[in-house]
């Protein structure tokens, strides 16, 4: 029997992922204020997050649940970046990241909850961002996608045209990194393909 996926977090882009990877997860947002948590080790930081993530929703959860937590920032120029204050902010980011890269890290909870188990795991992908023009940057401001995400990017929309190139995983940009997934999972003796749908469903 498939067992109950929880994904603790509100980011529409993570369920995607894993809804195309055949996991159809049940989303419980965690609610954790995420400026509350403050470190200058970004790969850290991402996993303190996620974990933080996971941990809110368990008294939620049934006994035979997985809970998934996932957080991402961007460090760049010595800086940890997490969502922008507002449009003011994120305009002036994307106004010092052109032309440059900075290496986005997302952090994974993965709790067995049968299993009173959890696995912590944080990876990094170099985002090398383009000239974008200040024109194109108060264009993509508008849009509001950059005021939702770490970094003020995406890779999976409008901002994935203001993206050169990536090196590393592009589910972790994106906010999930499936590979790593598959590791945690297996750590905890759990076969991701056992989490798969039923063909045809």
């Amino acid at each position: 029997m498939t067992r109950q996926f929880i994904l603790a977090s509100a980011s529409p882009a993570r369920r995607a992922l894993l809804t195309a990877a055949g996991i159809d997860p049940e989303v419980i947002v965690s609610g954790v204020d995420e400026r509350q948590v403050m470190g200058h080790d970004p790969a850290q930081l991402s996993s303190a997050l996620a974990e933080m993530k996971a941990e809110a929703v368990l008294n939620l959860v049934s006994a035979q649940s997985l809970v998934l937590g996932c957080d991402s920032v961007l460090h760049f120029d010595g800086e940890i970046l997490g969502k922008p204050e507002g449009p003011e902010e994120a305009t002036s980011r994307w106004k010092r990241m052109r032309g440059r890269s900075g290496v986005l890290y997302t952090g994974h909870c993965l709790i067995d909850v049968a299993a009173d188990r959890k696995v912590i795991r944080s990876i990094g992908t170099t985002v090398h961002f383009a000239e974008a023009s200040d024109a194109e940057i108060a264009a993509y401001v508008a849009t509001g996608e950059p005021l939702h995400v770490a970094g003020s990017f995406t890779l999976d929309g409008y901002g994935s045209a203001f993206i050169d190139k990536i090196e590393g995983d592009p589910g972790t940009v994106i906010g999930l990194s499936m590979p790593l997934l598959r590791t945690m999972l297996g750590e905890l003796e759990i076969a991701l393909t056992d989490l798969w749908r039923p063909n045809g469903a």
